[in-house]
């Protein structure tokens, strides 16, 4: 079974980021980055079928040459081989052209399960893999908190609202977007990594950009404020005011 795992490179949650002077995206230039959590967990999960299934575990990224550092981790981890779809353009793009861009990376690839995470841990738009699955033309499910494959059927666990989850049954080959959590995360040891110097990384030129379906009109920092309210009244009047405005207003219960 082939297994792909799409990953990203996220700027390190410690980095204290500035926005770029055009106001559409932080200085990246200054940025430390690492992997995108939630692809960690995709990741760990296609490793762990690997171990029962057998096959081999495939990770792709798209962005500029920095991203091979994110590729030579997953290697270390333990995937098999990597493709890197090279463009500058993909470090900012839009779901709609990273979904492209992997799509035309994995032309090649004979595909039986494709894993990402849930969302980045940059914009969080969440889109990326399910327009990649029909890029790919095959079934999708999303919010996934369990994968079971038998035969050349899934069996998945899908993550509700309200605590609830749902169980369903789809066939190979087919995409998740895998839920943070699913699993306990491996990290590479000593021989993964100097395994992971001779483990192949695919460069592939990504097609040319297409016109942006959405774009990022302005990045700011959160403004900081603070407003002061004095409630009068008697003692009972200013408590029933003061537990109306927190659970009308401020809603904190």
């Amino acid at each position: 079974m082939v297994i792909v795992v799409c990953i990203k490179q996220v700027v390190t949650r410690e980095m204290q980021v500035r926005v770029n002077d055009a106001r559409t995206w932080i200085r990246d230039g200054e940025a430390s980055w690492e992997l995108n959590e939630p692809d960690a967990y995709a990741l760990e999960e296609a490793l762990r079928l690997r171990e029962k299934h057998g096959g081999e575990v495939v990770v792709i990224s798209g962005g500029p040459a920095r991203v091979t550092q994110v590729l030579r981790e997953a290697l270390a981890r333990g995937a098999d081989r990597a493709i890197h779809v090279d463009g500058e353009h993909l470090a900012t793009a839009d779901a709609f052209t990273a979904a492209a861009a992997l799509a035309a990376g994995l032309q090649s690839e004979n595909i039986d399960l494709v894993l990402t995470g849930l969302q980045s841990d940059d914009q969080g738009f969440a889109q990326v893999g399910v327009v990649l699955a029909e890029k790919l033309g095959v079934s999708h499910s999303t919010i996934i908190m369990d994968v079971q494959v038998q035969d050349r059927t899934l069996r998945v666990k899908r993550e509700l609202e309200g605590g609830w989850f749902q169980w369903i049954a789809m066939p190979l080959p087919a995409l998740l977007t895998i839920q943070s959590g699913i699993n306990q995360l491996r990290y590479a040891t000593l021989k993964g990594i100097r395994a992971a110097k001779k483990k192949e990384i695919r460069a592939v030129p990504a097609p040319p950009a297409p016109p942006a379906r959405q774009r990022i009109a302005a990045v700011y920092m959160p403004e900081k404020s603070k407003q002061t309210r004095m409630i009068g009244g008697s003692p009972a009047e200013a408590a029933a005011e003061l537990v109306r405005a927190l659970r009308e207003e401020a809603r904190v219960f």
